[in-house]
C-alpha cells in the first residue's frame, strides 16, 4: 500500500511539474488550443469538395422554342448557372478565361431532330479539374431528363409516359462534404496534437541533460512515461471538444451515434497518435529530426492515405496495403461512421479493437526502448 501511494505521488509529481511547463510553453498552448481553432475554421470553410453553382456557356444555334426551353432546364437547376453566348468561339474564350467551367451546344437542327424522334445536345466540360469535370456531367443528365420528361409527349407515343427515377441519398441527405470532412478534420486535429508535442518531450530532456539526472531520482520508467503523456492527452481532449463544438455549432454536422462512444473511439486514437509521438521522441535525441520524422509517419499519412480527401479503392493494391498500417485510416471510418450512419456495430468495434492493439504495442514498445536506453 505505502508502494502504491509513493508511486501516485511521484506521478503527481511529476504530471504537475509537465503540466506547468506545458502552460509555460506558448508553442505547446498555441498548438493544443490555437491550432484546433485555425484548423477547423480554415479546413471547414476552405476545403470544400461539393461542386455548386457551376457557370457554364449555352450556346443555341437553333433558338427554337425547344432549345429555349433545354436552356431554361439548365437555368432553372440549382447547379447551374448559364452564360447565353452566341457562337463556339465565345464559350471556348468564357472557358478559357475561366469565367464559364464548361459549355452547353446545342445545333441548328435540333428542334427537327427530337421531332423526329431523336436529338443530341453537346455539354463540354473543362477537364483541368477531373474532379468537378465528372461531377458536372453527372449534373448535366438532371436538366436534360427532367426537359425529356416534361416533353416526352410531343414525340412518338404520346401515352407513353416517362420512367422517373427518385433517387436518395443515404446518410447525407443534403449532399454536403463538411459532413464527412468534420468527422476527418477531428482525426487531422488530434494527429498533431498527440504526436507532434509528444515527439518532442523526451528529445528536449535529452538536449537539456536532465533526463540522466531525473533517473538518477527513484522515478521509475512506467512513472516518467505516464506523467508525460498526461498533459497532453488532457491538450488533445481539449482539441477534441473544440472540434466537436465546431463541427455541432458552426457546421451543423449531425451526430446519429453515441457520444460516449464517439469518446471512446477518439481517445484510444489519440492514446495511438501519443505512443507514436513518444516512441520517437525516445529514440531520437535531437527536437527537430523527432517533430520532421512524426510529420511524416502521421499527418501526411493521415491528410493522404487515410481515406480522407481521397478514395482508398482508387488506389493502387500495394499502397491500399499500405494503408492498414496507418492508424488514421480506422479513425477516419469510426468517426464518420459515428457521425453519419450511427452506432452501426459491425463496423465499429473491429476498427476501435485495431486501433486498441495499436495504442497497447506502441505503449508497449515505448517502455521497452525507454528502458534499454537508460539501463
Amino acid at each position: 500500500m505505502n508502494d502504491w501511494s509513493a508511486v501516485l505521488r511521484r506521478i503527481r509529481a511529476l504530471t504537475v511539474k509537465e503540466t506547468r511547463q506545458v502552460l509555460r510553453d506558448p508553442s505547446s498552448v498555441a498548438i493544443g488550443v490555437a491550432f484546433p481553432l485555425m484548423m477547423i475554421l480554415l479546413f471547414g470553410y476552405g476545403l470544400s469538395l461539393d461542386v455548386t453553382r457551376v457557370t457554364i456557356a449555352a450556346v443555341d444555334l437553333d433558338a427554337s422554342s425547344d432549345s429555349a426551353a433545354l436552356v431554361g432546364a439548365f437555368r432553372l437547376s440549382p447547379y447551374f448557372q448559364v452564360i447565353a453566348v452566341h457562337s463556339i468561339a465565345e464559350a471556348r474564350t468564357l472557358v478559357l478565361d475561366r469565367r464559364a467551367d464548361g459549355a452547353l451546344l446545342i445545333s441548328s437542327d435540333f428542334s427537327r431532330r427530337w421531332h423526329h424522334g431523336g436529338a443530341q445536345v453537346q455539354v463540354l466540360v473543362n477537364g483541368t479539374d477531373a474532379n468537378q469535370a465528372r461531377i458536372m456531367q453527372a449534373y448535366a443528365q438532371g436538366p436534360v431528363a427532367n426537359w425529356s420528361a416534361e416533353y416526352a409527349g410531343s414525340v412518338g407515343n404520346a401515352s407513353t409516359g416517362p420512367v422517373v427515377v427518385v433517387d436518395r441519398m443515404w446518410f447525407n441527405e443534403s449532399n454536403d462534404s463538411h459532413y464527412f470532412l468534420v468527422p476527418g478534420l477531428i482525426v487531422l486535429v488530434m494527429t498533431i496534437i498527440g504526436a507532434f508535442l509528444t515527439a518532442m518531450v523526451v528529445a528536449r530532456e535529452w538536449e537539456r541533460g536532465t533526463l540522466e539526472a531525473l533517473f538518477v531520482t527513484p522515478v521509475r520508467v512506467g512513472e516518467f512515461l505516464i506523467s508525460k503523456l498526461l498533459p497532453y492527452f488532457g491538450l488533445g481532449m481539449t482539441g477534441f471538444v473544440l472540434c466537436l463544438l465546431a463541427g455541432k455549432f458552426l457546421f451543423h454536422v449531425p451526430l446519429r451515434g453515441s457520444l460516449p462512444l464517439l469518446c471512446l473511439a477518439s481517445t484510444t486514437y489519440l492514446l495511438v497518435t501519443l505512443g507514436i509521438g513518444l516512441l520517437v521522441s525516445t529514440l531520437v535525441k535531437s527536437q527537430f529530426l523527432a517533430s520532421q520524422l512524426v510529420l511524416l509517419l502521421t499527418y501526411l499519412p493521415a491528410m493522404m492515405l487515410s481515406g480522407l480527401v481521397f478514395d482508398l479503392r482508387s488506389m493502387p493494391a500495394f499502397i491500399q496495403g499500405v494503408t492498414y498500417a496507418i492508424p488514421a485510416r480506422y479513425a477516419v471510418a469510426l468517426l464518420q461512421t459515428l457521425y453519419l450512419a450511427g452506432d452501426v456495430g459491425s463496423t465499429i468495434w473491429p476498427k476501435l479493437a485495431v486501433l486498441t492493439a495499436m495504442a497497447v504495442g506502441l505503449l508497449i514498445l515505448t517502455r521497452l526502448a525507454t528502458r534499454k536506453r537508460l539501463s
